[in-house]
């Protein structure tokens, strides 16, 4: 009973979304786990790690129009210190449950809201200094940000929103909680700041939602009391 109220939209979305369409619902996540694989290849080449560095690094040091350049295509750089096939896995099972569940465009547009959501984090973040409770050491500024982790974790907790799994998402977003207190590095920080605004994005929509239900309402009250006073008007007591 737990599986089913907890995944059992998921599941359904997902399934038929893949019989139907077959490898076709996640074409674009067949193609993120390409473009990763080959940036992995080119940067651990002599030849390619500069470039790869110059179209896909970000660091808060850089200047701001540079970070927004190269930022989409960070989602796709792993990160030269953590086993790559890691990455490739998020990819394939988060990008692809997402595009799946959200659709393309909305997948691509919560991957790069979460991912610069983290990439601005950094910035203000170091604006602020260590002393602030929100703050970064001005060291962190040289740290490259790379990878498509606050993409797969802005993506997890969408589709939990959307779907209903709130133990899955209350779990992801407690174990980022962890990472930070563990760790304490930007990455982790990075995470959270990820979520929050993926968070405020939903929350958002939902507001929205009911907003454009309860004028729809409205609006149809307000039609079916306009039609039957039209029809008391109109009505044989108003003949002679």
């Amino acid at each position: 009973m737990f599986v089913r109220r907890e995944w059992g939209s998921l599941y359904g979305a997902v399934r038929t979304g893949l019989v139907t369409r077959r490898w076709r619902a996640v074409a674009m996540t067949l193609g993120a786990v390409t473009l990763t694989a080959l940036l992995q290849i080119a940067q651990n080449q002599p030849w390619g790690y500069q470039s790869v560095q110059n179209i896909g690094s970000v660091r808060a040091e850089d200047p701001l129009w540079v970070a927004l350049l190269r930022t989409p295509l960070s989602l796709f750089v792993p990160a030269l210190d953590l086993p790559v096939w890691g990455a490739l896995a998020q990819i394939l099972l988060v990008f692809g449950i997402a595009e799946i569940c959200l659709g393309r465009v909305r997948t691509l547009l919560v991957a790069y809201a979460a991912t610069l959501a983290g990439t601005m984090y950094a910035r203000i973040g170091i604006a602020l200094g260590p002393d602030s409770p929100l703050g970064l050491p001005a060291s962190d500024a040289r740290v490259v940000d790379t990878g498509p982790s606050a993409a797969v974790l802005g993506l997890a907790v969408v589709v939990c929103w959307r779907h209903g799994a709130w133990l899955t998402g209350v779990l992801v977003i407690v174990a980022m909680v962890v990472e930070v207190l563990v760790k304490n590095n930007l990455a982790g920080k990075e995470h959270l700041a990820a979520i929050t605004a993926v968070l405020v994005g939903c929350a958002c929509a939902d507001a929205l939602g009911r907003a454009r239900v309860l004028s729809a309402a409205r609006r149809a009250d307000a039609a079916g009391a306009g039609r039957g006073r039209a029809r008391r008007r109109s009505g044989p007591g108003s003949r002679t």
